[in-house]
């Protein structure tokens, strides 16, 4: 399956684990990705620039937002020992992925992998941190954004990776235009990490 179809809910391609070894904020976490979600078998490019470019959080409740097979939240919950991490995605393998690599990792007393429905809907978040689905389209991604960054703490931030040519920098404007001031904090590699506070 291409990486296209990640964003299926239930992938229809059969299902093969693969592992990945990560390095990230100086940790090397050994991580297990999946046939239809996305990146298996490896952390893409975008990923790679946004834990290069960025100091990791501290700790804090962090969410990971399309969390995939959960490397970004995974990442999070090693470095920050006092962080608590809710990792969200549609798809069904890799919430069930991420949850089994927080166990093996164990961080799961402190990491949790839910499809969105499943999160406390009154939950409020002090960093959001995501590599977003921007191949789900404009509106839905628009609609997802709009969704999840109004929990944001008062005093929040998210920080995002997006391609260059996928739409970072107009994305980057329609964050501002709807009340989340968002400013480019790096760019490598064709991608931009953008981090989002609230107005």
């Amino acid at each position: 399956m291409s990486d296209e179809h990640y964003f299926s809910a239930d992938p229809s391609v059969a299902f093969q684990r693969a592992p990945v070894e990560a390095e990230v904020w100086g940790h090397e976490l050994r991580l297990v990705s999946g046939s239809g979600v996305f990146a298996q078998g490896r952390v893409d490019i975008g990923t790679s620039v946004l834990f290069r470019e960025t100091e990791p959080p501290t700790g804090g409740r962090i969410l990971d937002l399309g969390c995939g097979y959960g490397v970004i939240g995974l990442a999070c919950a090693v470095v920050a020992p006092a962080a608590t991490v809710t990792a969200v995605d549609v798809n069904q393998r890799a919430v069930l992925l991420a949850n089994e690599n927080a166990a093996s990792l164990g961080v799961a007393d402190r990491f949790t992998a839910s499809l969105p429905e499943e999160v406390d809907s009154a939950a409020t978040y002090d960093e959001i941190w995501s590599n977003p689905p921007i191949r789900i389209g404009k509106a839905a991604l628009h609609d997802l954004l709009l969704a999840w960054l109004p929990r944001l703490a008062p005093d929040g931030r998210a920080v995002m990776v997006v391609g260059k040519n996928l739409g970072a920098d107009s994305l980057q404007r329609w964050l501002g235009e709807q009340g989340f001031p968002t400013e480019r904090i790096a760019s490598a590699k064709g991608f931009r990490v953008l981090e989002t506070r609230r107005a």
